[in-house]
This record gives C-alpha cells, structure tokens and sequence, in this order.
C-alpha cells in the first residue's frame, strides 16, 4: 500500500462499492464494469428494464452518500 492519493481514492471508492446492498452493488457493477444495458441487466435478474435502471438509481444515490458526494444540482432524486 502506498500513501498515494490515488491509491487512497481507490480504496475509498471500492469500500462505497462493497457497502451497498448486493442487488445495487450486482447492478453498479454490471452497468459501471460491463458496460450492460437496462434491458440485459433485467434479463440477467427478472427485472424489467425500468425496474434495473431504478435499483441502478438508488445504488448510484448510495455510493454517493457513502462517500458524501452532494448530488448535482440538475439530478432530482425521489
């Protein structure tokens, strides 16, 4: 382990990762890392492709708040 910056960032970015429940953290993975669609990633879990984008949504919601990421502005949370 080094005291690199990056190196630190990195691991605060793969703890946020680690925290979210497994069905968001599966989805953020697959989305984020495989480059799947909503509508493989439903396929994939049963889900319809709105069903994946919104577990997509509350998982990208969490890994913010993990890292105390304040939302945009122009992104409206419900």
């Amino acid at each position: 382990m080094t005291g690199h910056p990056d190196a630190k960032r990195a691991r605060q970015l793969r703890r946020a990762i680690r925290k979210l429940p497994r069905l968001q953290r599966t989805i953020f993975c697959e989305i984020r890392f495989e480059d799947l669609s909503y509508e493989e990633i439903g396929a994939r879990h049963g889900l319809s492709a709105a069903e994946a984008e919104a577990v997509f949504k509350k998982a990208l919601m969490n890994f913010m708040l993990q890292l105390d990421w304040k939302p945009k502005r122009w992104w409206h949370w419900r």
